[in-house]
């Protein structure tokens, strides 16, 4: 099979969403297909809908003579005038691999609006979806009704990228570690993330008693990231460390010694992070929006936050703290969610099922 896949920038930037395209591309190649990457350049949104107006993307895709064209769906502004120029000159089916949203993100009202109509018509121009959850998948029906009965697919991320093989017995023993309880944040640095308001609850924490270690790129956004380096400044959050990009190993190390993994994003299409954190054994915060209550139980493998919610997240933060029992009874749970999780090998062989199945499918 010839599969042709639409990014924008680098295969290997370090995000959940690039990380799920290395696995797919890399099961698909292992499987004994043919994997083209077409790279478009990273920019703003009004340059990216300026990409419409150019035909050489096209002319590649059409000399691949493709089997199916999969498309991120983060290059949405991109693609819109290209499916529909591909609609009427080839018949490869077109499938959107959708992570998440742009419209499912918080943005001013009138920038809300030219996300959602712009990336309506993309969605309703494609043929098929990979989903990563069943939440983005309901967001996307929500946003185009037309793509309720297309042909789709969900194949949830996995958290298995750490092979990690650490025992109940470590992780009990950890939780019962005296001193401070080691708080641990994973992600890129950027608004969505809620580092802000994860420091805003540290901030409500006494500092002898608790740490945060961040592992992200700073560098992604400099203004936000200099909004953080002020707050932790007018805090006086001296037990905050950021420890910038990690390496596999060097992450691994920071997971296996921590108790407790806070992500409050204001959303998630799903959240590789939590599970990646739940395979050390680590109980996971996450908020109510998007897809991490598919991952989190409340009370029992983690907790959920409303958004922005600063005082909720300090008092569950409080409470792994004082009642490390009960840390130890949460982070045994959040190692068995990670455990009965399907691993990477299995939701990728999802996706090529249905890829076999929908190459077939005709044009509309």
């Amino acid at each position: 099979m010839r599969v042709g896949l639409i990014i924008y920038g680098s295969l290997d930037t370090i995000s959940g969403g690039y990380l799920y395209d290395r696995k797919l591309v890399a099961h698909l190649r292992a499987a004994g297909d043919t994997v083209e990457i077409f790279s478009l350049p990273w920019r703003n949104y009004a340059q990216h809908l300026t990409d419409n107006f150019f035909d050489a993307l096209f002319q590649n895709i059409a000399r691949a003579n493709l089997d199916v064209l999969i498309q991120d769906e983060l290059n949405h502004p991109s693609l819109l005038r290209l499916n529909q120029k591909l609609a009427r000159n080839l018949t490869c089916p077109i499938v959107a691999l959708v992570h998440h949203l742009r419209a499912s993100e918080t943005h001013p009202r009138i920038l809300q609006s030219i996300y959602r109509r712009v990336e309506r018509a993309y969605l309703e121009g494609v043929n098929a979806f990979i989903f990563n959850s069943a939440t983005t998948r309901a967001a996307v029906n929500a946003l185009a009704p037309n793509t309720a009965r297309m042909p789709h697919v969900i194949a949830l991320p996995a958290g298995d990228r750490f092979r990690q093989n650490i025992s109940l017995d470590e992780i009990k023993t950890r939780a019962q570690d005296n001193g401070a309880l080691r708080v641990v944040f994973v992600g890129n640095i950027i608004p969505r993330k809620g580092l802000d308001t994860l420091l805003d609850a540290f901030a409500q924490l006494p500092r002898a008693d608790f740490t945060l270690t961040i592992a992200g790129n700073r560098s992604i956004d400099a203004a936000y990231t200099r909004k953080l380096d002020a707050q932790m400044r007018a805090q006086n959050l001296d037990n905050v460390n950021f420890a910038g990009t990690l390496t596999d190993a060097e992450l691994a190390r920071v997971l296996r010694t921590s108790h407790v993994l806070a992500v409050p994003s204001e959303y998630e299409g799903y959240g590789i992070v939590y599970l990646e954190g739940m395979s050390f054994g680590l109980p996971a915060l996450g908020t109510t929006a998007g897809a991490a209550r598919e991952i989190i139980t409340d009370g029992e493998t983690g907790f959920l936050i409303a958004p922005r919610d600063a005082r909720a997240l300090a008092a569950h933060l409080a409470r792994f703290a004082q009642d490390r029992a009960f840390l130890a009874r949460c982070s045994v749970l959040a190692r068995a969610r990670f455990v009965q999780h399907p691993d990477w090998g299995t939701s990728m062989a999802r996706i090529r099922d249905a890829l076999c199945e929908w190459k077939k499918i005709p044009r509309t």
